[in-house]
């Protein structure tokens, strides 16, 4: 049987230097294939949908709710061909009543061990309109090396330098942050991977740079230094999201190959600034995360961050509006105080004003967006910031013997 698996594009940020990673959605879903299924995968970020495909079956990974209007329109191009059609990915499960309208089938939860009925009733003529997982979590064991043999790797290359392959050791986290949907999506039970298992995939990854999507690292201690011990001799390069502020720890990740980390900042604190010192101590670049439009945000509270935000030194930066994503605490709040304004959802790309801000207009939370990003990269713009990231892991790799030239096009 032949099925496509669609990845739809969607509206990056703005000032944001253009790449693109190879997703890790559609790669874990593949893995969860039945082995008799025959599937051929579309990013649309870096090539086209191919509508006249032949497909006995096509599935639409959608990640972001910016993604979902695309989504649902490449799915009504197929069932006009009378081809059936599957939605799953984070997003549908954010969205999942909308997405019920615009699919034969929609996938809610995660995949391990549960593909293989879904394709089953496919093949009988009973496919459910709904495969509702929530909260009924696969075991943590069952979760294997993701499928990247699907992924046209030469795509993903940034002026001829290889982008890092994203790959998991955990699911689920044990914190509950203000704009994050993980406790609906994921559970607020940490469950991490068995190390075998994390490590076998880690060597299998053609690729010496990384991301490792986990929502924190920073969830157990213990756990966290044994995965970092088990990492060394891999020499890999990876980038995270936070790391614990301890001294063991990131010395363990350094000398597992920590590059960067993304680190939110939420105040201009003598904490961050402490914490990023520490971080630049191990030789551990820092890319700021910074959420702009919460309620005691001011223009001038703003402007004074941004002095702080540059005294820190942060290695880049990336600013994102807060985005009141269904089955958020952000959510619930302005939607019950009646503050949205904007349910487009192409418009939820975290840079983008959809709500009313409490101490200033949506105008002025804009205009502050663009501000805070120009600002920072005034002195010097973020691709020029982004390479000098990347001269530093090439040096690194160089030195322990896993670099590999960049493909000239």
């Amino acid at each position: 049987m032949k099925f496509l698996l669609i990845y739809p594009k969607w509206e990056k940020l703005d000032r944001q230097t253009r790449f693109n990673l190879p997703p890790h959605g559609p790669v874990v879903m593949a893995a969860a294939l039945p082995p008799d299924v025959e599937v051929k995968f579309i990013d649309e970020n870096v090539e086209p949908v191919d509508f006249d495909a032949e497909a006995d079956f096509v599935g639409i990974s959608i990640m972001l709710s910016a993604q979902l209007r695309r989504g649902w329109e490449i799915a009504a191009a197929f069932r006009a061909r009378g081809i059936k059609v599957i939605l799953g990915g984070i997003a549908t499960m954010l969205h999942a009543e909308e997405c019920r309208a615009h699919a034969d089938s929609i996938f809610l939860g995660e995949a391990e061990g549960r593909l293989e009925q879904v394709f089953a009733d496919f093949q009988a003529g009973q496919l459910k309109e709904v495969y509702d997982f929530m909260g009924n979590m696969p075991p943590i064991e069952t979760v294997g090396t993701a499928r990247r043999s699907i992924l046209n790797r030469e795509m993903y290359n940034y002026r001829g330098i290889q982008m890092v392959d994203l790959v998991h050791a955990s699911r689920g986290c044990r914190f509950n942050c203000y704009p994050c949907a993980v406790r609906f999506l994921g559970g607020r039970k940490f469950r991490p991977r068995p190390f075998d298992k994390v490590v076998e995939e880690l060597a299998s990854i053609d690729n010496n740079r990384l991301f490792i999507v986990d929502n924190s690292l920073a969830q157990d201690k213990e756990w966290e230094m044994q995965l970092f011990r088990e990492m060394i001799p891999l020499k890999k390069k990876w980038c995270a999201h936070p790391i614990e502020d301890d001294d063991q720890v990131l010395d363990l990740a350094a000398q597992a190959g920590a590059w960067f980390v993304y680190q939110t900042i939420f105040d201009s604190s003598n904490h961050i600034r402490d914490r990023i010192k520490r971080y630049h101590d191990y030789g551990i670049a820092v890319e700021g995360s910074i959420l702009l439009g919460l309620d005691y945000h001011t223009e001038d509270y703003i402007k004074r961050w941004m002095d702080f935000l540059l005294e820190i030194e942060l290695d880049m930066a990336e600013f994102t509006i807060l985005t009141p994503f269904p089955h958020t605490r952000t959510y619930d709040d302005l939607n019950n105080a009646g503050r949205i304004f904007n349910r487009d959802w192409n418009d939820y790309t975290c840079g983008k004003v959809v709500f009313q801000p409490a101490l200033m207009t949506p105008e002025k939370l804009q205009q502050m967006y663009y501000y805070c990003w120009d600002r920072f990269y005034e002195e010097e713009p973020a691709n020029y910031k982004m390479f000098k990231m990347l001269k530093k892991v090439m040096d690194k790799e160089k030195a322990d013997g896993t670099y590999k030239p960049r493909v000239r096009v």
